[in-house]
């Protein structure tokens, strides 16, 4: 993707340091790497392009640490390139008032590599110019966002979009980019609307500064549109209600329960009013937002990780969460059996702490985890090791379940599945965005339609 403002810049990915699935000695056989190897001095790691359907990274000027996916009006199931993807994303800069919320436009989002006997058939002049044809783009306008964004997630209200931000500064903004979006999908609008916002910063629809200290817990209800959880580092959530007024209403009461930073908050998919938090504390905490806040928390399981506990993910078909900590270790609660404190799946690749983690939207045994090891992880819990299909012997220390490792960006924050594009990911990090589709997630969703 090409960039002329700000900084920003994105491309294919295709260079030497990405996405490092392989390692290789000069003459040598490229043989899988596993992270953590040692490399000799005469290897290099290098992306294997072959084992992605799609990949491409785009970088901005300062880290957009949070980010969430927007659904869009281009379709579902959409298998079909060039993709389009519309984000919406928050910075981190070295100075408070530099921050900014992004809404971006990723377009022309081409697969990663051609058939070979495509490219034979091909000369180099008419690959120079269908290279420059498949050039991915980004489109983005921009929203002036007081202290670094710590948090953001998008809504869909009103015939408008939403999306609610957690300051560094230690108050909860909901903003509508609906504008916004309409922008970066024409270049007209999009001159108009950066000249417009130099002189009139737009303003945010509702503004929240009753939580005492900063927070990341952040989550819409969707099964109550409009209904909104937020957590701090001190220990509170409190719930959002939307009024007749345009505005929202916030329970003053904090929901009683956790005794250290809400690191995480994951509304019921299918529910109404019930919601999950985890903490510092190392509990996971399921509440009746029904209830009086000092009676709200139905369900604890104390001392879930030996850690703190950074996020959580609740299953869109099947009653499950997933959750991810310092530990390193991923584990996987049947809420018909929370009672019982014990995990029902355990898995531990991950080196440093699990950073994010989510279930695929539509296949309720396909998981990703990204951690500060500086890896993504794609899980399919559903399958079994077949000893006698691994052929190199270190393979077989991995956990079966594990499908693809993915590589190539430092101190990796969040990861979405894209909704609308099967099997497609969008990842951040300190070194910028990837937004990805491997062909191991893709066979594996294939194969049980």
């Amino acid at each position: 993707m090409s960039m002329n403002e700000e900084e920003m810049e994105a491309s294919s990915s295709e260079s030497e340091d990405e996405s490092m699935d392989e390692e290789g000695g000069e003459g040598d056989e490229p043989k899988t790497y596993l992270p953590g190897q040692p490399l000799k001095e005469d290897e290099q790691l290098v992306c294997d392009q072959s084992a992605y359907v799609m990949l491409h990274q785009a970088q901005t000027g300062a880290p957009c640490l949070s980010f969430d996916i927007v659904n869009d009006n281009l379709g579902s199931n959409r298998e079909q390139f060039p993709m389009t993807a519309y984000l919406v994303s928050g910075t981190q800069a070295s100075s408070a008032h530099l921050n900014n919320i992004l809404v971006i436009k990723m377009s022309n989002l081409h697969p990663t590599s051609k058939p070979e006997a495509e490219e034979d058939e091909e000369s180099d002049e008419e690959d120079d110019e269908e290279d420059e044809e498949k050039k991915p783009q980004m489109t983005f306008s921009f929203i002036k966002h007081q202290g670094c964004v710590n948090r953001i997630r998008t809504s869909n209200f009103k015939n408008s979009v939403l999306a609610a931000s957690w300051s560094e500064l230690g108050r909860v903004d909901i903003w509508n980019i609906t504008q916004q979006l309409q922008a970066v999908d024409d270049p007209a609008l999009l001159e108009r609307y950066n000249l417009d916002t130099v002189n009139n910063p737009v303003k945010p629809l509702y503004s929240f500064t009753g939580h005492q200290q900063e927070g990341f817990g952040l989550d819409w209800c969707p099964t109550e549109m409009g209904v909104l959880a937020t957590g701090d580092c001190r220990r509170d959530i409190h719930i959002w209600k939307p009024n007749e007024a345009g505005t929202w209403d916030v329970d003053q009461r904090p929901l009683v329960g956790h005794t250290s930073s809400v690191e995480d908050l994951q509304w019921s998919p299918n529910e109404r009013n019930v919601l999950a938090s985890c903490s510092v504390d190392k509990t996971i905490r399921i509440w009746d937002t029904r209830a009086a806040p000092t009676k709200a928390c139905m369900l604890t399981a104390e001392n879930a990780h030996e850690n703190d506990i950074n996020v959580i993910s609740w299953n869109n078909k099947e009653p499950f969460i997933a959750s991810g900590g310092d530990d390193g270790f991923l584990h996987i609660w049947d809420l018909r059996q929370f009672t019982n404190k014990t995990p029902v799946g355990t898995f531990k690749h991950h080196t440093a702490p699990v950073t994010s983690v989510e279930w695929h939207w539509a296949e309720p045994s396909v998981l990703a985890s990204a951690g500060e090891d500086n890896q993504v992880a794609l899980w399919d819990l559903a399958v079994e090791r077949d000893d006698e299909e691994v052929v190199d012997e270190e393979l077989k220390n991995l956990p079966p379940q594990l499908l693809f490792i993915h590589q190539g960006q430092t101190d990796i924050k969040e990861l979405h599945w894209h909704k609308q594009i099967p099997g497609v990911i969008v990842t951040t990090a300190h070194t910028g965005f990837n937004i990805f589709k491997t062909i191991s997630v893709y066979q594996e969703i294939n194969k049980k339609v």
